[in-house]
């Protein structure tokens, strides 16, 4: 499966499919939630919530994948990813393409 998030690939002729997505909701537990909290008092990086965004936006990956997989899909063209808090401590990320075939 090829991923891109261009409207096109060079050298080959795409067919529409239709729009695919994948998403998650992650959190982490309290313990790491309020170690975390405990950095914002003295600035740096948030390592436990920037491995919980990584591993949520391989999730909706693969999970968009599988659904481009289903329609028989040989790529997904113009790859976006958005996330949203939910709650405290908790994101959904979501990604979103469109499955195409090659012609």
């Amino acid at each position: 499966m090829i991923l891109v998030n261009t409207d096109y690939i060079t050298g080959k002729e795409l067919e529409m499919l239709g729009v695919v997505c994948g998403s998650t909701i992650q959190t982490k537990n309290i313990g790491r939630d309020i170690t975390q909290s405990f950095k914002t008092l003295v600035g740096g990086e948030l390592k436990a919530y920037n491995d919980m965004m990584n591993s949520a936006r391989a999730l909706a990956t693969k999970r968009m994948v599988a659904e481009a997989e289903a329609l028989g899909a040989d790529a997904i063209v113009n790859i976006r990813y958005a996330s949203s808090a939910i709650m405290q401590g908790a994101a959904e990320v979501i990604a979103y393409g469109t499955a195409v075939k090659f012609i």
